[in-house]
């Protein structure tokens, strides 16, 4: 990541640990973060009327942890009333936030006290924060930005993308599904996009990323710390200012300027091959199609988790139709059991722990997978479970 530049930090924030539902396991007086020898994983930064969140974990892509979002969201609540603007950022070179931190949450999942009992529930309340907050928020998505990092970034009113830019949702792969409110934007990018990229995992790079409708806005890596700054120089960060302050540097901006959306020569064949009412249907609708594009997506199809691709289909075709607080608690009662299974542990092992690429779903294809098992993910929890937002 290019050099930033910075205005310097009037004070370290105060945060209240405020909420239960985060189970903090502290009292609700304010806590005080202070420098320390070891930074901390997410860093909050007031800046006059406005803060900046800062992902701090550069090693690991800023891949998002329980400890992160313990900081984040009792920030965020704050900020709501007291910030007139949010900056959302990565720190080092290669990543907004490459994701969650799924080999923690795979190493425990059949303890009594896995981390994905509470991880997913309390990620799932910070991105509905993120997409009802009430005061601007801009995600500068600049670098790796998949899984756990677009939820800290599509459901917010702005969303930067730069030519290092790398969206995607790979979840299928290691046997979850495109969770994080997966099911409510995908579906709504137009046609049979958000059903492309859902099950494919397919990754969008640069300007590609705006053009899709994930990123709202471009702009030149070299740049970004600019951007940040004049940002944080408005005087009246009204919804219009900042628009107009985006829309200066996306056209001043010279990567792919006049390059045209890489996915345009083959969407009239995603929107007929990905229209199929179910995913046998659609790996028909691409044998029938027999171009190299669509041998490519289903030998891509082969490889991930028989039991995530139905899933998958199944949460975008109902997600098309649900508020975002109606498919954040679909998805927590299905990541409440996926997580848990064979497939996921497996596909972490495969592609992220032992890297051999080669997991063992099980089952092992989609004519095992029943309508009946599908449906067992998306019902709902015990009252004490259940996720009301």
């Amino acid at each position: 990541m290019a050099v930033r530049i910075k205005p310097p930090i009037t004070r370290m924030v105060l945060i209240r640990a405020i909420s239960s539902r985060l189970r903090i396991g502290v009292s609700s007086h304010l806590l005080k973060y202070r420098r320390m020898s070891t930074a901390p994983e997410a860093i909050l930064e007031e800046i006059g009327d406005k803060g900046v969140i800062t992902l701090n974990r550069p090693k690991a892509l800023n891949a998002l942890n329980y400890n992160m979002i313990k900081i984040i969201y009792p920030a965020l609540k704050e900020w709501e009333n007291t910030k007139s603007l949010v900056i959302i950022k990565g720190a080092g070179e290669k990543a907004f936030c490459a994701g969650g931190d799924v080999v923690a949450i795979a190493g425990t999942a059949q303890d009594e006290d896995a981390v994905g009992n509470y991880f997913f529930r309390e990620e799932y309340i910070l991105n509905c924060l993120v997409g009802t907050f009430h005061v601007p928020y801009i995600a500068l998505i600049d670098g790796i930005t998949m899984g756990g990092g677009v939820g800290l970034s599509v459901h917010g009113q702005f969303r930067v993308a730069t030519e290092r830019t790398l969206f995607a949702m790979p979840e299928t792969g290691i046997g979850l599904f495109p969770d994080v409110g997966g099911s409510h934007f995908l579906p709504r990018l137009g046609g049979r996009l958000g059903m492309y990229l859902a099950l494919t995992g397919h990754r969008l790079k640069g300007r590609d990323v705006l053009k899709a409708g994930v990123a709202t806005h471009v702009c030149d890596s070299s740049r970004i710390g600019e951007l940040e700054e004049q940002l944080l120089k408005l005087d009246s960060p009204y919804p219009e200012d900042i628009q107009a302050m985006l829309s200066k540097f996306q056209e001043e901006s010279t990567f792919s300027k006049n390059e045209p959306f890489s996915l345009q020569p083959v969407l009239p064949q995603i929107q007929k091959c990905f229209s199929g009412g179910s995913v046998e249907e659609i790996i028909s609708n691409l044998e029938k199609d027999g171009s190299e594009w669509a041998e490519k997506q289903i030998k891509t199809l082969s490889r991930m988790s028989p039991t995530s691709l139905k899933v998958t289909f199944e949460q975008i075709e109902r997600g098309a139709h649900l508020t975002l607080q109606e498919c954040l608690s679909m998805e927590h009662r299905i990541v409440s059991r996926i997580f848990k299974g064979h497939d996921f542990k497996e596909g972490v092992r495969a592609l992220m722990i032992d890297q051999d690429n080669k997991p063992s779903w099980s089952p092992a294809s989609l004519a095992e997978v029943s309508t009946e098992k599908v449906e067992e993910y998306f019902y709902p929890l015990s009252e004490e479970e259940e996720l009301l937002l």
